[in-house]
């Protein structure tokens, strides 16, 4: 049995753009990718503190520092920019893989620039 559990996050990180042009994803600044564990193509859920919308894409590479939140394609729709949001990844475990298993939460300031 394979249990799905919560991987990493990053906590309240700002939108900063929405294309609607693009073909899909969230790009996300690599440095915060870094520390929240995410690696590009990985599937995320992005939580919309502002109005509730909950979706799923997968995270592409954003330019180092920029502090890049932009949610691309369809998803664009769901979020205006300045926004607050919370990116979740999960990964699954066997319940013994469980047991040493310890999650990453990222904080961000309003500039997306890691904060604790």
């Amino acid at each position: 049995m394979l249990l799905t559990v919560y991987k990493s996050k990053l906590h309240r990180a700002t939108v900063t753009q929405a294309d609607l042009n693009y073909i899909g994803s969230i790009t996300i600044d690599e440095n915060l990718m870094d520390a929240a564990r995410l690696v590009e193509h990985e599937r995320v859920q992005i939580v919309n503190v502002n109005n509730g919308e909950r979706l799923e894409t997968y995270v592409i590479k954003g330019e180092r520092g920029s502090g890049t939140i932009c949610l691309n394609g369809p998803a664009a729709r769901k979020v205006a920019v300045g926004d607050i949001v919370i990116v979740i990844s999960y990964c699954m475990l066997t319940p013994e893989e469980y047991k040493n298993h310890v999650p990453v939460t990222v904080h961000v300031n309003s500039a997306n620039q890691l904060s604790h």
